[in-house]
């Protein structure tokens, strides 16, 4: 017994084995100390998230303190780092600036109990929340902090700018404890390389997909910042590989102290602070990094020296509830450095060299391809041309340029950004062959996949729920995509038109996809869009963005996981991120997104597993919540009844798109009426032992709420006596008496067709208001009926997809 209990003690991996890796898109990895291999992963919303728009001046963030830099605007010239990090303009706010800006913050800690073996999420405590915690094993407490921010100009009466700063609860660790191990980041990508403190020996090196922003350690029951420094890409391959015959055994012939690196200088390298800046999802960030001079390309004689500004310390706080914010235009640079006040350099990271002419800065050949595709540039800001420089930049980047761009038979205005995509894609309004159409600018790293969006694009286009296809243009730097050009996405303008017509063609859309095996894979309101108003004023949903696309060849039924996990974290289903090498995901995703799609609309912006930050996990776990959704009320029963066989955890349980279109959600009053008269004629003859029949009675109390007679109006009530006798916990006799008044609408009393209301839509409100769950319970029960001619319109053949 104790010696399984030793080995079961070894087999635990304990929190002060692991490496915590802090990554900007949110990831926080569990890696070992021994070989930097990942244990599991905790995911998050990205370290920094900023709006679509640009305004003027442009901020870039910085993830690693949030600090904030201004790169040109109205009324500053060159970079500038602003006297306050996020943090501490949350901390002010509300505060008013001298040139009239408004802030407001907001600051919210979230403590994750996490289990150290698996990485699951027992629970998130907040201030709003406080779930008991099974103190069945060790667990993890990892503490982080958003902080937004919000900027609002008085002059303008507009927002600024906003951006959202998220930060680990980490204090430094104590230096007294010696720590053997230096950590070496790559500015660019998410290499790590960690080396041995005192010999210089590379212990291991991995890369983590995202740029690193924080190594952490687990001591004293919490998270506490390992020393990391951040290098050039190009510089941390160089100093990693440069010494060593091959990249094979660099690990075992690699020396170099680490010393004379964190003190920027060796015997064969100078290492000095730049500026990266590089760009996650749409907008810049920024970030100190080293770089040595075979990188930059440096002309010889010049030194250079890191972009910075002033320390922060020029908030004043006034009077309670105001602060003076006066920021400084000051440029301070590292002491020591030569001719400081002369040369200036800005580290620039992929993907803006794809975007730039090869002399654009005055440099020929000023830029460098290296490994992975990622590029990187080193601009010169002398006094005298720093100017010149940060406004070919903004020539060059600044969606705000509106000068009309021409290629081919495509036109647009970069001024007029109608959205943006994932990998750096953006949507101008422009125009082809004097028609206007939306404009989609994709990068060269992504021709394949555009390639592969335009052909499925031209295959699936013909419906009036796809969003159409009219051509693609090329030059040196872009694809151009031209297609339909709408009004809003799903996601702006909620449910203003009518829900059902909405969903509807959003599914017809889709089932004309799966039609063709084409799976779309990134459904969500951001991804359906409504169309102008044509000649007669109507509105279509559109399903557009096939970047994510999947084509399944014939014969087969599934697609396979290989280049990676595809879709929208929030609406991606269960299938697709299970850790199972057998999981083959099929068309079915589709339909589990569009069922969270279905709530979003009718609930008016709310998703069925819950906020942001807990949704992913609530769909692995299959926790949801319809609470929008009323027991009562007759056309919620029948759309939550479709939404929980859309959102089923199993894939087996969830209706084809062409099923879900046969959904009495879709159906009209009149057709409702129509289907209870059916229903009423087929099982009129029916003895009371009949499986239709007995299917019919099953639980059917519960429908007509004990007697349906007790529920509807005295002259109804009264004019049912007249002709036969009804028995009131009878479904089958609820459905004979509507059909036979509806049979005898005009013949009946004027008191009881003013209670009844109008042919079709008011007859059926009346006992639909009154008995909620007859429509869902009768079609379920009819259900075996399907195959019958008189059932096809309400019901998918029985062997049909």
């Amino acid at each position: 017994v104790v010696w399984r209990f030793l080995l079961l003690l070894l087999s635990v991996t304990l929190p002060e084995s692991l490496l915590f890796v802090s990554t900007l898109d949110g990831s926080l990895h569990a890696v070992s100390k021994q070989t930097g291999d990942i244990k599991w992963t905790l995911r998050e919303d990205p370290i920094i998230q900023v709006p679509v728009y640009l305004t003027e001046p442009g901020f870039l963030p910085d993830p690693n303190d949030g600090s904030l830099y201004v790169l040109g605007g109205k009324h500053q010239e060159g970079l500038m780092k602003l006297p306050f990090t996020i943090p501490e303009l949350v901390q002010a706010a509300p505060c008013r600036s001298s040139d009239g800006i408004l802030y407001t913050g907001k600051k919210q800690d979230v403590w994750f109990v996490v289990d150290p073996e698996t990485g699951e999420k027992q629970t998130s405590l907040t201030t709003s929340t406080s779930d008991s915690i099974c103190p069945n094993s060790p667990l993890l407490y990892i503490g982080r902090t958003e902080y937004v921010v919000t900027m609002f100009d008085t002059k303008t009466q507009e927002l600024r700018w906003n951006a959202t700063y998220n930060d680990y609860s980490a204090p430094p660790y104590d230096e007294k404890q010696d720590y053997k191990m230096a950590h070496l980041v790559s500015s660019g990508d998410g290499l790590v390389v960690t080396v041995d403190r005192e010999s210089g020996d590379v212990l291991w090196s991995q890369n983590y997909g995202s740029p690193v922003i924080g190594v952490y350690l687990y001591s004293g029951d919490s998270l506490r910042h390992a020393p990391h420094l951040s290098l050039a890409m190009e510089t941390l391959r160089f100093l990693t590989f440069s010494s060593a015959g091959n990249q094979a055994d660099a690990h075992s012939t690699l020396k170099w102290s680490y010393q004379f690196v964190k003190e920027q200088a060796t015997a064969q390298t100078q290492l000095v602070p730049t500026l990266y800046v590089g760009k996650l999802d749409s907008h810049l960030y920024a970030s100190t990094s080293l770089v040595h001079h075979g990188v930059s390309l440096v002309p010889r004689g010049l030194t250079l020296a890191r972009i910075d500004g002033p320390l922060t310390a020029e908030v004043t706080v006034r009077e309670r509830g105001e602060c003076e914010i006066t920021p400084s235009t000051d440029v301070r640079y590292p002491p020591g450095s030569i001719n400081s006040q002369k040369n200036h350099w800005l580290l620039i990271g992929k993907p803006y060299l794809a975007n730039l002419p090869q002399d654009a800065f005055g440099y020929k050949n000023s830029t460098e391809s290296i490994t992975g595709g990622e590029s990187l540039l080193l601009l010169h800001l002398k006094d005298e041309l720093h100017l010149v420089f940060l406004s070919l930049f903004f020539f060059y980047f600044s969606e705000e340029n509106s000068e009309e761009v021409h290629v081919g038979k495509i036109c647009f205005s970069p001024s007029e950004v109608l959205g943006h995509g994932s990998a750096g894609t953006f949507v101008f309004r422009g125009k082809f062959d004097d028609r206007l159409v939306a404009v989609k600018r994709i990068l060269p790293e992504c021709f394949e996949v555009a390639e592969r969006e335009v052909q499925l694009l031209r295959e699936s286009d013909t419906h009036p729920n796809v969003i159409r296809y009219f051509c693609t243009e090329r030059d040196h730097l872009f694809t151009y995509i031209a297609i339909e050009l709408c009004t809003a996405t799903l996601q702006q303008v909620g449910a203003t038109l009518s829900p059902i017509t909405l969903l509807e063609q959003t599914m017809c859309g889709l089932s004309h996809l799966h039609s063709l095996n084409i799976v779309h894979r990134d459904l969500k309101p951001r991804n359906i869009l409504l169309s102008g108003p044509s000649a007669l004023g109507r509105v279509r949903a559109l399903i557009s963005d096939f970047g994510l696309c999947k084509k399944i060849p014939d014969g087969r039924s599934s697609f396979s996981l290989r280049s990676g996990i595809p879709g929208t974290e929030g609406w991606i289903a269960p299938e697709v991120l299970r850790d199972n090498p057998e999981n083959k995901p099929t068309a079915a995703v589709d339909v589990f997104s569009a069922g969270c799609v279905f709530y979003y609309v009718i609930s008016r912006g709310q998703h069925p597993f819950g906020d942001a930050l807990r949704r992913q996990v609530n769909i692995l776990s299959g926790e949801y919540s319809l609470s929008h959704f009323m027991e009562d009320l007759h056309d919620d029963v029948i759309a939550q009844d479709l939404i929980e066989q859309m959102i089923s955890a199993e894939v087996e349980s969830r209706p084809s798109t062409a099923c879900v279109l046969k959904h009495p959600f879709f159906w009209s009053p009149e057709k409702q009426l129509l289907f209870f008269q059916d229903v009423s004629d087929r099982i009129e003859k029916e003895p009371a032992d009949s499986p239709i029949v007995v299917r019919l009675e099953t639980a059917g109390r519960l429908v007509v709420r004990t007697n349906w007679r007790m529920h509807i109006s005295v002259p109804l009530q009264t004019d049912l006596r007249r002709f036969r006798t009804y028995k009131g916990n009878s479904v089958r006799d609820l459905l004979r008496a509507m059909r036979n008044k509806k049979h005898h609408y005009h013949e009946l009393p004027p008191e009881v067709q003013e209670t009844l209301g109008e042919l079709p839509e008011g007859f059926v409100g009346y006992f639909t208001s009154r008995f909620p769950r007859l429509l869902m319970h009768t079609h379920a029960a009819l259900q075996i009926c399907a195959h019958e001619r008189l059932f096809h319109p309400y019901y998918l053949p029985p062997n049909a997809k």
